[in-house]
Parts: C-alpha cells; structure tokens; sequence
C-alpha cells in the first residue's frame, strides 16, 4: 500500500511538472538570443527596453546534435588512437531563461550529454538587468542604453564564440568544429554594455578562473606569487545595417589575468570537440582526451590577449574574419610565450529565406610550446626549454540545409595539418582528413 502511495505522488509530481513546462514553454522572455535559425549572425542580446512586463515568464529551449564521423590520421611516429567511420556522441543542451520582473531575466543552461561529460551538469547561469528597479528619469535614462550581467556565465571576450558550437548547440556554426584556438570559457563575474547607435562598450571583471576556488596558490621554483588577482576584459564594437543588403561590424577585444590558479581562457570548453579522436595517442579515452583537434597554449597562470574581428553581410555572402594574439604562461616558467591566430571564412546563403548555405574556411596557429623536463626534486629546478614557433592550419569547406527554422543537416570536409613540431612530439608531421556530417535540432 506503501509502495502504491509511493507511485501516485511520483506520478502526481511528474503530471505537475509537465503541465508546468507546457504552460510556460510559449512564454516569451525578452531581450534574449533566440536559440533557433533566427539567432544566426546575432552578436549579443538585443536590448528592448519598451516590452511591458505583466507576470513572471519561463522559456525552455533545447539544442541537439548527433554526428557521423568519417576521418583519418596520421602522424610521423605512430602509436595513434585506432579511428574508423562511425557515430559520435550525442549532445545535448537545456536552456531555461526567466523573465522575472520588467526589464530583468536569468538564464540558466545545462549540458545534458557531451562528450567529456556524458552525465547531466549545468554550464552556468546569470543574471541579465536591461532595467533596473528604481524609480525616476536618471535611472531610467542610464538603463535605456546600459545592460548589465551578473553570474557564472559565458564572458564576453571576442566574437568567434558567438559563432561557435556549445555541446549540443551547435546550429550558429555553419562549420562542424570551433577555432583552433578556442577563446571560451565561463567565469564568475559581471559586465557593464553601454550602446549608443551602432557603437558599443563592454568592460567585465571575473574570477579568471573556470569555476569558484578559495584556494592559496602554490608557490613554485619559477613563480613565487600566490595571491590570485581577476581577470578584466574590454570589448568595443561597431555594429550597422548600412543600407538594406549590407551590415558591417568590427569590434576588439582584450583580456587580462595576471595571476590565476587555473586560466582556462583557450581550454574553457567543458563539452569537448566535433572532431572525435583525431590526432590522439593510442590508449587515451573519449572524455579525457576530448578536445583533439584543437591547440591549447597552455597560459595557466597568467595570460593577455586581443581579439579583432571584422563581419560583412552582403546579401547572401557573409565574410567573418578574427585575428588573436596572447601571450601568457605556466606556474612552472619564468618567461611568457606567445601564440597568434588567423582566421576567416566566407558563407554564402541560399534560397528564399537563405535556407542552404555553402562555406569554406582557413584558420592557423603559429605558437611557442614549452617544454618541461620530467625532473623530480632537482636543485635548482629544471630550466624550461622553448621550441621554435609551431604551426597547425585547417581548411575546410562546408554545406547546410535549414529543413525548418529549427532543424538542420550540415556536413564539413576538413584537412588540418601539423607543422614544426619537435620530433619527440606526437604531433610531429601529424595531419588529419575527412568528412564530418551532423543532424542539429534547435529551439
């Protein structure tokens, strides 16, 4: 009877929560990014501040991806990871964004399946003010053109992750995988946006870490400094429709962090590549080893970088250009090194409402590895010794079709090569090729 009881209140409590969802799944939020084809090329959040809020308003929305793989590597050495055509993981996001008070919503997203995590975990969450609750003319002017974010979220630096694939997210990319050197991460912090017309400004403050720590730095041989100090970051943009076929935007942005227990600003993704296994030693795993194909410099204790970026639209045609530069470190050196990345791409849309699309694009990394020799408890401890810049470039040429605003197929051929690697390296001569085709649900 226990068990009986048991099951009507589990069944009672399901019932409710799926009428609570259907209630609230049409409500409209505003000001945010909309997670379906209409969320293409838009940058940040719109900002409308005349929407009358009546009541407290939920949206769900949701981004799947499922893959096939076709590619192939090698390398000088040998001893890779055995890859042959197949499936990849599953990927999926859940989006809960709130409207709770006028000119006020939270998001919250969660990764529901990825490949370095296969398990339910949430990404972070903010707060996003484009009104606040103060009454009078000053607060209501600074707010008409100010928004403000709060929380454990995405920050704002550069705009290829705008364009990026997110886990299961993946519909604003026309490609398959992200840059080779992927500026994303999520931090604790806030940002202030002011815009005025086609200009914009940004300036955020976080923790400069992936996660909270209230942990003392460790002090090492090379770096004796054990206070964390925050990361601070500043983006200008200038954003317009020119006339009815042409939109221009250029912005810049840069990111510093003098002191950190664990930067991640260029290995911030939690969800893990497109490109599965490529370029990986025989023995590693799907979720350890998750980021192949990508280059991580390394910056862990301290990092500054500039992104530029420049988008045309011109009818069909979409031109997106970035150029990054960041110098940064380890704990364990004393000297920074750098790392520079080229990009560009060009999308030409089709069809009545643009719904096929080709594209192909060029990314390279030109970078300085450090390398630490494996010495245990040596006096005075081991000196690092710097390689000659190294060098990874992709192409790739891809091809869409948006079966409706929330369902799309899209496929990528890619060639990514390896260049100036020391010897003993894996990457050594090491290149990979082939297709990638995925199946991208987004609403």
């Amino acid at each position: 009877m226990k068990h009986k009881l048991t099951i009507q209140k589990t069944s009672a409590i399901a019932v409710a929560f799926i009428s609570l969802f259907f209630s609230y799944a049409k409500a409209q939020v505003s000001n945010l990014r909309p997670y379906d084809k209409s969320g293409i090329n838009v940058f940040e959040a719109p900002k409308d501040s005349n929407t009358v809020f009546d009541k407290l308003k939920v949206q769900f929305g949701a981004g799947f991806t499922q893959s096939f793989q076709g590619l192939k590597h090698k390398n000088a050495a040998g001893g890779l990871y055995k890859i042959t055509p197949g499936f990849n993981t599953a990927n999926a996001n859940l989006f809960m964004d709130v409207q709770l008070a006028d000119g006020i919503r939270l998001n919250l997203t969660s990764y529901l399946s990825s490949r370095h995590h296969n398990e339910t975990w949430v990404k972070g969450g903010y707060i996003q003010f484009d009104k606040l609750p103060f009454k009078g003319e000053f607060w209501k002017d600074i707010m008409s053109i100010t928004t403000i974010k709060i929380g454990h979220m995405e920050i704002n630096y550069g705009d290829q992750h705008f364009r990026r694939s997110d886990g299961g997210q993946t519909l604003y990319n026309p490609f398959i995988e992200n840059y080779i050197l992927d500026a994303f991460t999520t931090e604790i912090g806030g940002e202030v946006m002011v815009r005025k017309g086609p200009l914009s400004g940004l300036l955020g403050i976080s923790n400069g870490m992936i996660k909270g720590n209230i942990d003392s730095l460790i002090a090492t041989p090379q770096d004796p400094n054990v206070n964390k100090s925050p990361a601070v970051y500043a983006k200008g943009t200038f954003d317009k429709q020119l006339n009815n076929h042409l939109r221009l935007r250029l912005s810049a942005s840069i990111y510093s962090n003098t002191s950190s227990g664990g930067q991640t600003l260029y290995g911030g993704d939690r969800t893990g590549s497109n490109y599965f296994m490529v370029l990986e030693k025989l023995g590693a795993t799907t979720t350890t080893n998750a980021f192949s194909g990508r280059f991580n410099p390394g910056f862990s204790k301290k990092v500054n970088a500039v992104q530029l970026n420049a988008f045309v639209k011109c009818h069909g045609l979409e031109v997106f250009a970035t150029y990054e530069n960041a110098q940064g470190r380890s704990k364990t050196e004393t000297d920074v090194r750098g790392a520079e990345q080229i990009a560009v791409d060009g999308v030409y849309r089709f069809g009545a409402s643009e719904d096929f699309f080709i594209g192909a694009k060029y990314n390279v990394v030109t970078a300085e590895l450090a390398n630490v020799p494996a010495v245990t408890g040596a006096t005075p401890a081991p000196a690092i010794i710097y390689t000659d810049d190294v060098k990874v470039n992709r192409i790739a040429f891809a091809a869409g079709w948006f079966m409706t605003k929330n369902i799309l197929l899209k496929g990528e051929y890619v060639i990514q090569k390896y260049k100036d690697f020391p010897t003993t390296d894996y990457r050594n001569a090491g290149k990979f090729r082939g297709y990638v085709i995925q199946a991208v649900v987004g609403f």
